[in-house]
């Protein structure tokens, strides 16, 4: 009797070691919430980046998207922060990363904390610009600050840089828009803007020059670039004046320029990937090191070029640095960005 019992006690000893050793990933699912409808920029880079990100993770797990818009990426990011497991199987494929603003003006509805995100990493930095249509009376920043009725802008919610840049050039150098909010996602600013209901649009130059509609625009000048948020001119809109260079003109004071320079940290942060906090630290190194070789996977860079998107890769250690140095503001910065912001 003995002679069986010893084979079938090795055979289950085997078999638990086996499975213990097993990556956790193996036969699981990773789902992934984008808080954008589907074809907005947002959406379309987290999907290019899941679909390569599993043979880098061991165990191949499968990826799974989830839509979640709503309030300028706000229900996503409160989702993610107070509702999912900080088990490694729920992560946010990319936001817009100017939610931390929300926080530091005390806006009641967030329900996170910026810095206590587990960051992953961000395929690429972005600066941003504003689009105007081409047959609206504003060419110029100048006719802004000169006009009797403001251009109308829209924007998904409040802290986006569709709605804060506008602001921004209105607390700095004097520029008023009317900032028409609630729509909800950039493809249906898009719209308004060809249904002649508003006249801009601030969003990053990646997005400009990435896609249509814009493709299209620009060959038929529909549009023109008001400006842009880079220290220098991006290379594609040498005839756009940026931010910097408007503030020397109309001599913004130094208080409006360090508000800049919160305001436009975001741009840093490009398009993040993230998990919510706790997640544990074996698991976030493997989603790092996966999101590390997707970046130089040459399928993944192949995919990138065809599709003309900027590439300029952040890691999760730094997303993490410049989370935790942006939401440590002094009283005066925040009573500034409260004032800009609408509150």
């Amino acid at each position: 009797m003995k002679r069986y019992i010893l084979p079938v006690l090795c055979l289950l000893l085997w078999s638990v070691s086996t499975h213990a050793q097993a990556p956790f990933y193996q036969g699981k699912t990773i789902r992934v919430i984008v808080g954008t409808p589907p074809g907005n920029l947002y959406d379309l880079w987290a999907r290019l980046i899941v679909a390569h990100m599993g043979k880098h993770i061991p165990g191949n797990p499968e990826f799974i998207v989830q839509n979640m818009p709503g309030a300028g990426h706000v229900v996503a990011a409160n989702h993610l922060y107070s509702m999912v497991k900080p088990d490694g199987l729920t992560i946010i494929g990319s936001i817009i990363p100017s939610l931390y603003l929300n926080q530091l003006v005390g806006r009641t509805e967030i329900q996170f904390d910026w810095a206590k995100y587990t960051w992953i990493g961000a395929p690429a930095r972005g600066e941003s610009q504003m689009y105007m249509r081409a047959d609206s009376p504003y060419k110029t920043i100048e006719d802004v600050r000169t006009a009797k009725e403001p251009p109308k802008c829209g924007a998904t919610g409040v802290t986006g840089p569709d709605s804060y840049l506008p602001k921004l050039l209105q607390d700095t150098v004097g520029a008023k828009f009317n900032i028409v909010t609630g729509y909800p996602g950039g493809t249906d600013i898009d719209l308004g803007v060809e249904r002649g209901e508003i006249h801009c649009r601030a969003f990053t130059i990646e997005a400009f020059f990435g896609r249509e509609p814009y493709h299209t625009w620009r060959k038929t000048g529909f549009v023109r670039n008001l400006f842009q948020t880079g220290q220098k001119r991006d290379r594609r809109l040498p005839d756009t004046p940026t931010v910097f260079e408007l503030m020397d003109q109309y001599k913004t004071t130094e208080a409006g320029r360090r508000l800049a320079a919160v305001l436009v940290t975001a741009d840093s942060m490009g398009r993040p990937m993230l998990g919510p906090p706790g997640v544990p630290a074996d698991r976030l190194k493997i989603l790092r090191e996966a999101f590390s070789k997707t970046m130089n996977d040459p399928q993944f860079q192949e995919e990138v070029k065809k599709r003309n998107y900027e590439f300029d890769p952040v890691t999760g250690e730094e997303l993490d640095k410049l989370a935790k140095e942006i939401t440590t503001q002094p009283p005066e910065i925040i009573e500034r960005l409260k004032k800009v912001l609408g509150n």
